[in-house]
């Protein structure tokens, strides 16, 4: 399978080239695809800009008559990302490696973006030593700062450059460690915070005594959306949705938020899921300085020096009741909500900065309000960390699907 090599060959040629040279003295099928646009490429590529082109639903001679650079970048990008899609379908992609700037890294990494975790994916990239999330998003693609700018071979490019090409050859080389042969386990997705620590650690450790593979993600905001490409990629067998609190973040406005489409991926996919409340008495924000103006009446703690939590109110908490019911309510696969009666996170206990029990009880009767029947609704008397919760979500989350037989049994 070749690895394919992503780059402008009006503007970026010679040092494909170089990257293409290196890799195919090392023994390995190389495609280059052309996604520039203004001169005529440095050499031949084995997909032509104007494949690229027509992929995205449009012509080579109308962006160049139109002299719009945005609108050209964005086309590169739908165009190699399509292609590239449909390679890797074929079977046909060992790695993805790019070169470029702004509109070079724009146009790679929307085809990384595109591929599933696992296939090797390296950016060479003079945006590299700056803020990448725009780039990478939720994906494992590799960002490899250029140090100089990607014009002309140099004794700085060249060594950037061979290091880049030995690194994907690494990559696409590999060999799975026979230790961890037949070692593959059914992964099970779990979201966590600080404050939900002692829940989802003991969850964990019953999950794999059962014979499961736990992920853990940090609800930070990019955990949920990597969690929910997992699902949408179809690498996760169950969820267990002890931490919905990016949910808070996006309805109210924090730093942490994983978007609309955060508790959806499971539903749509059928995949069975136990979902819980965790943290939903909080929404998040950076040292207090930032915590905008119009909240500064709000309960406010210092999580850290870095981070200021401020409580949900009832009107917000009644609001996530109702989004989380709904979500949960439109599910194709079986759906479960676990509702911790005596708080949901470590700080929303009695005695606690955020305990507020008529804000809790918002939340729990909006839940009970919204959710359809065929959502099963279970109200435990206790708090989110006690380990009997950690029982019944471990006990819930089993029962709703077929799972392995217990080590030892």
């Amino acid at each position: 399978m070749p690895v394919i090599l992503i780059g402008t060959l009006d503007t970026k040629g010679v040092e494909m080239q170089f990257v293409r040279d290196l890799m195919q003295a090392g023994g390995h099928t190389t495609l280059v695809v052309d996604a520039g646009v203004l001169g005529p490429p440095d050499f031949a590529p084995g997909v032509t800009r104007e494949q690229v082109y027509s992929a995205a639903g449009t012509r080579l001679e109308a962006l160049q008559s139109a002299r719009d650079r945005g609108k050209a970048i964005e086309a590169a990008a739908r165009g190699v990302a399509k292609l590239v899609t449909a390679l890797h379908a074929q079977g046909q992609v060992d790695g993805v490696l790019g070169l470029g700037g702004s509109a070079g890294t724009t146009i790679a990494t929307a085809a990384m973006r595109a591929l599933p975790f696992g296939v090797p994916k390296l950016m060479v990239s003079t945006m590299a030593s700056g803020q990448v999330k725009h780039w990478v998003g939720v994906r494992d693609i590799c960002m490899l700062h250029s140090v100089v700018d990607i014009s002309g071979l140099n004794r700085i490019s060249r060594t950037v450059l061979t290091n880049a090409a030995l690194a994907m050859a690494g990559m696409v080389g590999r060999r799975p460690a026979p230790e961890l042969a037949g070692l593959e386990r059914p992964l099970i997705a779990a979201t966590m915070f600080g404050v939900t620590t002692p829940c989802v650690e003991a969850s964990r450790q019953q999950l794999d005594a059962h014979g499961f593979e736990v992920l853990v993600f940090h609800a930070t905001g990019t955990g949920g959306l990597t969690m929910e490409s997992f699902i949408q990629d179809g690498m996760i067998r169950g969820v267990l949705d002890i931490t919905t609190t990016e949910l808070a973040d996006e309805l109210v406005g924090g730093i942490l938020t994983a978007g609309r489409d955060r508790l959806t991926a499971a539903g749509l996919h059928g995949v069975p899921q136990v979902i819980s409340l965790g943290a939903l008495d909080m929404v998040n924000f950076g040292p207090p300085e930032t915590v905008p103006q119009r909240f500064e009446m709000r309960r406010l703690y210092q999580h850290n020096p870095t981070v200021t939590l401020m409580r949900t109110t009832p009107d917000e908490n009644d609001r996530l009741g109702k989004e989380i019911a709904e979500k949960a309510s439109a599910a194709r696969g079986p759906t479960a909500i676990l509702v911790p009666l005596r708080g949901v996170s470590a700080i929303d206990r009695e005695g606690q900065p955020f305990w507020w029990p008529e804000a809790d009880q918002a939340l729990f009767q909006s839940l009970r309000h919204w959710l359809a029947p065929q959502v099963e609704l279970i109200e435990l008397d206790l708090h989110i960390n006690d380990p009997e919760f950690a029982d019944s979500a471990v006990e819930k989350r089993l029962a709703l699907m077929q799972h392995p037989q217990e080590k030892g049994a």
